[in-house]
């Protein structure tokens, strides 16, 4: 039996995070009272009695509850942004190489990644640590998201009853260019540049679908549609919630909702050999939140990922 405390339990991936594991019955879920939540002493108790803790937290917050951390025993994955690139964590994207699985097996500290992070990096770093494009590549994100991702404050904008007629439509946003997933992608993609990438969130509750345009002028070699379908499936082949997806499967409209409450992506190849477009479709709840942090635990504590992830 593992003990496991969740701080920050009363946020959207918290809560799922819990649901998730209440199913188990490995796992002792360490609670607090309500009143007692945001008591610095009383979560530090539940902290360093915990065999693995999560901080579902804003960044400010989880800097915090590592900081009241003691036990060396204790491990700790982040689900904020705070640590994602930071010195001594590991980022938990299992599906990246052998090597990383292994070091996350290993680790105290692991880092969960962001979901848009997770859509770009997926369908990215194969392309660059494989040679089919350089490290300077002009590279364009666009993604969708339900609203589930907005936090709070958000979700209660999106379902008041008495909202703006704004929510109603697909809305862009860091159209500055600038967001707090961007260094995790440069980082984790080996990338020089930041990539162009302009995120939107749409009035439907999760599901999220990120694309990546290619132009294999661009890249190393010409590369077909069919190539880089082939090397995906190659790369990812031992990966237990990665699938690539079949040309004759590729839909005349791809629903960024299509595989919510499931902790899978699927990758897609489409266009032409002059201009491509790769999409990982998820749920920003599942692999791009909760789902990939209970995996990352079941690694952690040396159990299979899959455990009650299916």
């Amino acid at each position: 039996m593992y003990n496991v405390f969740i701080d920050g339990r009363e946020g959207t991936t918290g809560l799922q995070i819990c649901e998730r594991l209440s199913r188990r019955s490995d796992i002792n879920l360490i609670t607090l009272p309500e009143e007692l939540r945001k008591d610095a002493k009383a979560r530090s108790e539940c902290l360093n009695s915990s065999d693995i803790s999560f901080l579902c937290l804003p960044d400010a917050a989880a800097v915090e509850a590592v900081g009241l951390v003691k036990n060396p025993s204790t491990k700790i994955i982040d689900a904020s942004t705070v640590h994602r690139t930071a010195e001594g964590w590991v980022y938990g994207l299992p599906e990246l190489s052998a090597e990383r699985r292994a070091e996350i097996a290993a680790a105290s500290r692991v880092a969960n990644p962001g979901c848009y992070a997770t859509g770009f990096i997926m369908l990215v770093a194969p392309l660059v640590r494989g040679g089919l494009v350089d490290s300077d590549y002009p590279f364009t994100c666009h993604a969708l998201s339900g609203y589930s991702g907005a936090g709070k404050k958000g979700i209660a904008q999106y379902e008041d009853k008495n909202r703006s007629a704004e929510f109603d439509a697909p809305r862009h946003y860091a159209l500055a260019l600038e967001h707090k997933h961007l260094p995790e992608m440069i980082r984790e993609c080996g990338l020089k540049f930041a990539p162009a990438f302009t995120p939107i969130v749409c009035d439907y509750y999760c599901g999220m679908c990120v694309c990546v345009p290619l132009f294999p002028r661009l890249m190393t070699k010409k590369y077909s549609v069919s190539d880089i379908t082939r090397y995906f499936a190659e790369y990812y082949a031992s990966q237990n919630y990665i699938k690539i997806v079949n040309k004759d499967e590729i839909p005349a409209y791809l629903p960024s909702n299509k595989i919510v409450g499931t902790n899978k992506l699927e990758i897609y190849v489409c266009g032409s050999d002059d201009k491509i477009a790769l999409f990982s479709v998820f749920d920003n709840l599942g692999k791009g939140a909760s789902g990939a942090a209970v995996q990352n635990m079941n690694i952690m504590l040396g159990l299979d990922e899959t455990t009650c992830l299916e």
